[in-house]
């Protein structure tokens, strides 16, 4: 990367420039090929007007573009009709599109309280009944009570105990 040399201003300057000529001949060419399609298909579709001098002629010319009117209207009726159903048919993929990226909110569940046995007998089924009481196994233990806790939680005003500790001060000064 260190090797390639660095275009000078002047130097993109010029390939830009370039481009752009190119770019606009292109342009100009398709152009002048649509605007030649375009001829080309009104002179298939829409021959020259000639207007007869008789009146059967005319009426004659009038019910033949009038078949000609009722076939293109034929024909952009089916074609609107194919339009509005792929249109519809998009927009229910953009809709299936959406709805599988997950855009959409998920809903909160709800916990569900289960005992250990009831989810055991969930999973495995009825056949299999697995007791699953860990209460029943633990050791009972008496708790003791200690007569220094006893005394800690008698003590209820606080300013009884201050004033013990203020007697202790005491006799360390003295």
């Amino acid at each position: 990367m260190a090797d390639e040399k660095r275009l000078s201003a002047r130097r993109k300057h010029t390939l830009k420039s370039c481009m752009l000529v190119v770019a606009n001949n292109l342009l100009d060419a398709e152009a002048t090929v649509k605007s030649g399609e375009r001829e080309k298909f009104l002179a298939d579709k829409c021959p020259p007007l000639e207007l007869p001098y008789s009146k059967d002629e005319l009426v004659e010319l009038c019910k033949t573009l009038h078949e000609q009117l009722d076939i293109s209207e034929e024909e952009r009726y089916s074609i609107e009709f194919k339009l509005n159903l792929v249109l519809n048919e998009v927009r229910d993929l953009n809709i299936k599109i959406v709805d599988l990226r997950g855009k959409f909110k998920r809903p909160r569940l709800k916990k569900v309280r289960m005992s250990a046995d009831a989810m055991l007998k969930a999973l495995l089924g009825s056949k299999h009944t697995v007791n699953m009481d860990l209460r029943a196994n633990l050791k009972q233990v008496k708790k003791e009570v200690k007569e220094e806790d006893k005394q800690l939680r008698d003590v209820g005003d606080w300013r009884k105990n201050i004033e013990d500790k203020s007697d202790r001060k005491k006799m360390f000064d003295s």
